[in-house]
């Protein structure tokens, strides 16, 4: 970490390997609690191990890191030569990570700008992609906050799932749980409001889920201009797969679509076959 403002983000981003190294971002990673072992996200433990264990119903739990993990995370950065860092974490209407965040932030040796995105998955690897590259610009640091939060006030996360009893029993679905109640034959469609998991449609197929998927995207794509997608996935690769393709077919001027698995600590609250996709305005318009 070279550059005069490092960036920090957290393993619930899902960004590509490639992009992290080349653009030189620290992933803080999550915590999940499977039985009686605790994993990192993003290490020892795969998202098909999550899906094993959440279809055989054994007790899954996630944690925030600890403030301490930040505090050292920090430092090592200062070490490292950074003058100051723009820490970026998914919302905290999810998690407790931006707390902790803050907390470590307030004993750094370097200034330290800690960013509630408000979002999750790729539309925080978006922020951090954009904070990144305004930092290798050589950006102020109050420049590269400005470079994230732009990017994530244009961005939209979209999902399926097929059940809404993870999203339920992790206390993680606001007033979708109201308005759907116990009506699990249908397909619940959900975004992500206000850095809330929200509802958004219901309908009654998967197949018809995924297609409402991709005309959500192409139409909020035709709203905002140019843009950057990424589709996520949990045991639902083929079907992830051919959106990605189908979207790419559809929008001219897309570039390439990341398709990811998602981790533990989302995969926990969504369960296995959620299907999500990312809309980003491109930074510019362009």
């Amino acid at each position: 970490m070279s550059r005069h403002v490092a960036i920090v983000t957290d393993s619930t981003a899902y960004l590509p390997e490639r992009a992290v190294r080349q653009h030189d971002i620290v992933l803080v990673p999550l915590t999940v609690v499977i039985g009686d072992r605790a994993w990192e996200e993003g290490t020892e433990f795969s998202a098909r191990s999550l899906a094993e264990a959440l279809r055989k119903r054994r007790p899954v739990t996630t944690s925030r890191p600890a403030p301490e993990v930040f505090a050292a995370t920090y430092r090592r950065a200062a070490e490292a030569g950074a003058e100051g860092i723009v820490s970026l974490h998914l919302s905290s209407e999810l998690s407790g990570t931006y707390d902790a965040a803050v907390l470590a932030a307030r004993s750094a040796p370097i200034p330290v700008r800690v960013v509630d995105t408000g979002m999750i998955a790729m539309a925080l690897g978006f922020c951090a992609l954009a904070a990144a590259q305004a930092a290798a610009a050589d950006a102020s640091i109050d420049e590269v906050v400005a470079a994230a939060q732009k990017r994530a006030e244009g961005s939209s996360a979209y999902f399926s799932v097929d059940t809404l009893d993870y999203l339920r029993r992790g206390g993680r679905i606001g007033t979708a749980q109201a308005l759907f109640g116990s009506a699990l034959a249908v397909k619940p469609l959900l975004q992500l409001v206000d850095g809330r998991i929200e509802p958004l449609e219901k309908v009654r197929t998967s197949a018809r889920a995924i297609a409402r998927l991709e005309e959500i995207a192409v139409e909020r794509a035709g709203v905002i201009g140019p843009v950057d997608i990424a589709v996520h996935h949990l045991a639902a690769a083929e079907k992830a797969a051919g959106l990605a393709e189908r979207l790419h077919e559809r929008l001219p001027g897309l570039g390439e679509v990341p398709v990811s698995e998602v981790g533990a600590v989302i995969g926990a609250h969504t369960g296995p076959g959620l299907l999500g996709v990312v809309v980003s305005a491109r930074p510019g318009g362009a």
